[in-house]
């Protein structure tokens, strides 16, 4: 494990794992013991979430670590990042069904929420209606709950391999942006061909989806976890290093303009590129 920074000027603290297990073993422990501190201050826990390939080894030694030592998560909150949506016949839009392989609701209720409670009774649990999604027939409320709830707690953040997207946030995307229905990027469409593999070609991708703007991630997160891993994202870590704010064609450099507290979270392979004797120093 090495401490280093990311960003032109060093502006936010990384730690460089071993590889991907690590880091999600690491991470889990991490927000399972902020989970139980808010427990011990007797209020609700908000933790930010995307879905897909990024955090998804995290949320399993979440569950397995929940249920080992059997931590309560009946006080945790997902404010889940997004959701693929179809047209309605009046011209509006609605959630993809909840069982399509691709919806972002089915992962998080199969691959989180059953994940986490597999090993807690019923009183424990994590309650599905704690798990929050921006709702497609009126966006801006979700920006609204957020912040009538005080905020996140705690974001995990990842970024899109091709682009640096964030949520369904595309390139060009304000700082300013609201929680809104998007019209899809090419670039967000085929990454997410990898991360629903049943899909058979680009043409099956959905074209628009519900998403979290990117304000109220920016404003509402009292700390975000950015985890980056893998060969295919060290133009993430390039690019970010070579900002120092945020810079609209690689939307997820919206976390240095974070009211919060930033971490990155890497692993060798993605931050390869960054080794060097100066700009990192061995923890072990």
């Amino acid at each position: 494990m090495m401490e280093t920074t990311l960003g032109r000027n060093g502006e936010i603290p990384a730690t460089i794992y071993t590889d991907s297990a690590q880091l999600a073993q690491t991470l889990a422990d991490y927000i399972l013991a902020n989970i139980a501190q808010a427990a011990k201050e007797g209020r609700t826990f908000y933790l930010g979430c995307p879905t897909g390939r990024s955090p998804f080894e995290t949320y399993q030694e979440m569950g397995r670590r929940a249920g080992k030592r059997q931590q309560s998560l009946s006080h945790l909150v997902l404010v889940m990042m997004d959701d693929y949506v179809l047209p309605t016949a009046d011209g509006g839009f609605e959630h993809c069904p909840a069982d399509a392989h691709y919806s972002c609701r089915r992962f998080v209720y199969e691959d989180m929420q059953d994940v986490f409670n597999a090993g807690l009774p019923e009183e424990k649990q994590l309650k599905r209606e704690n798990i929050w999604f921006p709702n497609p027939g009126n966006p801006a409320a979700y920006d609204q709950r957020i912040a009538e709830a005080g905020g996140v707690d705690l974001f995990i953040v990842a970024s899109g391999a091709s682009d640096g997207h964030i949520a369904f946030n595309p390139v060009g995307t304000s700082a300013d942006s609201p929680s809104r229905i998007i019209e899809l990027a090419e670039e967000t469409r085929t990454d997410n061909l990898g991360t629903f593999p049943e899909f058979q070609s680009l043409e099956d991708v959905p074209k628009q989806g519900i998403s979290i703007g990117l304000k109220s991630i920016c404003e509402q997160s009292k700390q975000i976890v950015l985890i980056i891993h893998g060969e295919h994202k060290q133009t993430t870590v390039e690019r970010l290093n070579a900002l120092d704010s945020f810079c609209n064609e690689w939307p997820v450099s919206i976390v240095f303009n974070a009211a919060g507290t930033v971490s990155a979270w890497m692993d060798e392979a993605a931050a390869t590129k960054m080794f060097t004797t100066e700009h990192t120093e061995d923890t072990e």
